[in-house]
């Protein structure tokens, strides 16, 4: 494994934050080069403002590239950006709309109330404390800011994503549980995943059909032709922490995991995720297995002696379709 220490990143709800925070202080002091914002998890780090611009004398507009790090998605140099607008008012009051390519929930089932914009909790929470640092580091108590997330190209990307399975219309959802993006952690597809569960459970689905991706999913969509769109849900490397959320909802009583051999074999050697990353394929527990169940020893020492999973697989059938 390579020893490069991989780069962190930000998901959108930072990069919403930083450009609410940008375009709030250039109301207080002069426009930002860049911002730092606290993750949710305590950390801070200093996000590159792309451009903050005047609107009028009560709403100003920033824009920051949104950065995966080394974990690129379909986000990865994406714009987000700020609608801010201040008006006098007796109390500091905080209102979060969602903008132009921001996704609207359209049905039950998720974080959000249906007609909501798809900005989830981890996100507004992130984008409320920037507000809220910045009143109190120049004594501002009697203002209303409202605030408009957009993304100018989250149509397009919204497209490449699994949000209208989820009925999130219109955009991309601005995700993210901590704010960081670190390698392998997917925060994003873990969301994804998790509100794909909640919609088809919302939907009084007993049944779900998990994928590793769109492949695999294809072909199960063949095979279950009984079962609702909704209840197919792409789950990546991420095996464990699927079936643990699954679990959390006591209406689905069945879970399909439709996997390509490689991965099944990590998956029954007990891998919590399956990325190769993330575990070693042992071939010879695999072997071992082969000569319990079927009494060959030939079928063992082919086995024992493959390369991938793949040619194992070659081995094993059609003569051991079982």
């Amino acid at each position: 494994m390579s020893s490069k220490t991989l780069k962190k990143g930000f998901i959108t709800g930072a990069t919403a934050a930083a450009a609410v925070k940008a375009a709030l202080l250039s109301f207080f002091s002069q426009v930002p080069k860049s911002v730092e914002i606290q993750f949710l998890t305590g950390e801070k780090k200093q996000i590159d403002i792309l451009s903050v611009k005047k609107i009028s004398e009560n709403k100003v507009e920033a824009l920051v590239i949104k950065d995966a790090g080394d974990d690129p998605d379909i986000t990865h140099k994406a714009q987000i950006g700020a609608k801010v607008t201040l008006f006098d008012s007796n109390e500091v009051v905080i209102n979060i709309i969602g903008g132009k390519g921001v996704g609207t929930v359209t049905k039950p089932g998720l974080e959000l109330p249906v007609g909501e914009p798809a900005i989830n909790p981890g996100p507004r929470k992130m984008i409320r404390n920037s507000v809220e640092e910045v009143f109190f580091r120049f004594n501002i108590y009697d203002k209303q800011v409202d605030i408009e997330i957009f993304v100018p190209k989250g149509e397009e990307l919204a497209k490449k994503t699994l949000n209208a399975r989820l009925e999130i219309m219109g955009g991309i959802s601005i995700l993210g549980t901590t704010g960081i993006v670190t390698s392998m952690s997917h925060d994003a597809y873990i969301a994804t995943i998790k509100s794909g569960i909640s919609v088809a459970a919302a939907k009084g689905m007993d049944t779900l059909v998990f994928t590793t991706g769109r492949r695999s999913e294809r072909f199960a969509m063949k095979k279950f032709k009984d079962v609702g769109e909704e209840a197919f849900i792409q789950t990546g490397d991420f095996f464990k922490a699927s079936l643990d959320m699954a679990l959390l909802q006591p209406e689905i009583q069945r879970i399909i995991y439709t996997v390509f051999f490689g991965k099944a074999v990590k998956m029954a050697l007990g891998f919590e995720h399956t990325h190769a990353a993330k575990s070693e394929l042992t071939l010879k527990k695999l072997s071992k297995w082969a000569v319990e169940i079927t009494g060959s020893r030939d079928l063992e020492s082919l086995i024992a002696s493959a390369n991938t999973a793949r040619h194992a697989f070659a081995f094993i059938t059609p003569e051991y379709p079982d």
